[in-house]
């Protein structure tokens, strides 16, 4: 069923697919046909984080940047979804076109520029959404906030998603807004994390509970770049880290239509350089939940990751190119496998 729905969409240019699939799968969550394609939640509970995941599979930040579609995404059988990333201010993000696919490799390269209704839309939707397992919310910072000024938007965010967030991502590592990389390193890292960390438990200790704070990081870094990104995230009692977001590097799809397009490369390219952060991490931080995430097209690629050192995965260009089977196919295989473990 999937396959005919892609081969329609894929019709359209991807950012236009993306809208109309979103509205598809709202129409049919409403009339309650999302288990015809998806099938029933996998129960393999787990608990990190203090907090209780129906299973392993969660859906990236990305693909539903505003919360709309929390409900009909959440029926698809994943344990847990992120949203965003979010910024104080609605912003357009980058001119279109801005998405473009690379079937060859099960790939899409993404320049969005954190287009986005603004964070009071978002919790706004969050708070009405039924969804019954774990939301995450991505924040990040404005366009037009200076990078040296950055940890007051990842504040201003923090502030008003706590009370709705069962955790919060800090995305430092989209390629697509000037200068947040560099947010990854040295002290400009230290004064973010330190900053986010000491606020964060402030509001916990104002709500009664505790909401974790993960960062999310790049592919393109070196082996003692890993080491020094996981050395601030040890200093700074951050709980849990998100292995990765996209890359930057064209190598592996090099020649191939809307390869030289900027922006950062997800999909099945990126899924060696992501294991390659995740095992180090997983080297530095031997305790420390890690959501892996980059290039699962398979039940197979999910248990990987797991093998690699991921506690959780994230899907995103998997799914757009495999569909909703592949929430279960993942549940299940990394299910099986703990079970024989």
């Amino acid at each position: 069923m999937y396959a005919l729905a892609r081969s329609i969409l894929f019709r359209f240019d991807a950012e236009t697919a993306h809208g109309h699939a979103l509205t598809a799968l709202d129409l049919a969550h409403r009339m309650k046909l999302t288990g015809l394609v998806a099938g029933t939640r996998v129960d393999d509970p787990v608990q990190l984080m203090g907090l209780r995941f129906p299973n392993r599979v969660g859906l990236a930040a990305g693909l539903d940047k505003n919360g709309d579609h929390l409900d009909a995404l959440g029926a698809l059988g994943f344990g847990f979804v992120e949203v965003g990333t979010v910024t104080p201010k609605p912003q357009e993000g980058n001119p279109k076109p801005r998405l473009f696919r690379l079937p060859e490799h099960g790939a899409i390269i993404n320049r969005m520029g954190f287009n986005n209704a603004g964070v009071d839309h978002l919790v706004a939707r969050v708070k009405a959404a039924r969804f019954d397992g774990v939301i995450g919310i991505n924040i990040g910072k404005n366009l037009t906030t200076p990078v040296e000024r950055a940890v007051d938007d990842y504040l201003i965010c923090l502030e008003k998603v706590h009370s709705h967030a069962d955790y919060v991502t800090v995305n430092i590592s989209s390629p697509n807004t000037p200068g947040l990389r560099n947010l990854q390193f040295g002290e400009h890292l230290d004064a973010l994390l330190s900053s986010l960390r000491e606020a964060g438990t402030r509001l916990d200790q104002a709500a009664g509970r505790r909401v974790p704070l993960a960062v999310k990081i790049a592919p393109d870094m070196s082996t003692e770049e890993v080491g020094l990104v996981a050395e601030s995230i040890a200093r700074s009692e951050i709980d849990a880290v998100i292995a990765t977001n996209t890359t930057v590097s064209r190598e592996s799809v090099a020649g191939v239509p809307h390869a030289d397009e900027q922006g950062g490369l997800s999909g099945c390219p990126v899924f060696e350089p992501s294991n390659r952060v995740l095992r180090e991490l997983r080297h530095h931080l031997p305790a420390l939940p890690i959501i892996g995430v980059g290039g699962i097209d398979s039940g197979a690629a999910a248990l990987a990751k797991v093998e690699a050192g991921a506690d959780l995965v994230q899907l995103y260009s998997g799914f757009i190119y495999r569909g909703p089977s592949l929430v279960g196919e993942c549940a299940r295989a990394i299910k099986a496998a703990g079970a024989q473990g």
